[in-house]
């Protein structure tokens, strides 16, 4: 049974961090490029940032470039988002994925084929 928990959520201040966790099992975690999206409310879903599976290439959105982090360990099936920095605008549920294709690692949701059951970030004071 394919599996992706994501962990770490919560409320935290402007300026805060948090670092969020995707624990995944039942399929070969390196074969997969695993992402980082969000969602707002009224809001598309959109791509945060991905880590590749074939050389551990990171991808970020304009927005979280330099205050965001994301790693995987592949011994523990587990990828993590260090999240700097927080503003307001980065309140939302945060969802992993996975795809077995490195092309859809950031921006193209639709082409995923696993998903976490989110987590919420709010960003407020």
């Amino acid at each position: 049974q394919v599996q992706l928990v994501e962990s770490g959520g919560g409320l935290v201040q402007p300026g805060g961090s948090l670092r969020l966790s995707c624990a995944a099992s039942g399929f070969t975690f390196n074969y997969y490029a695993i992402g980082w999206f969000r969602q707002a409310p009224g809001k598309e879903r959109e791509g945060v940032s991905c880590v590749s599976s074939d050389d551990g290439s990171t991808y970020y959105s304009d927005s979280v470039k330099g205050r965001f982090t994301i790693s995987r360990d592949n011994a523990k099936n587990t990828v993590y988002l260090q999240m700097n920095s927080l503003k307001p605008d980065d309140t939302a549920v945060y969802y992993c994925g996975a795809t077995v294709d490195d092309h859809f690692c950031l921006g193209y949701p639709s082409g995923y084929d696993y998903w976490g059951q989110g987590t919420q970030v709010t960003v407020s004071s």
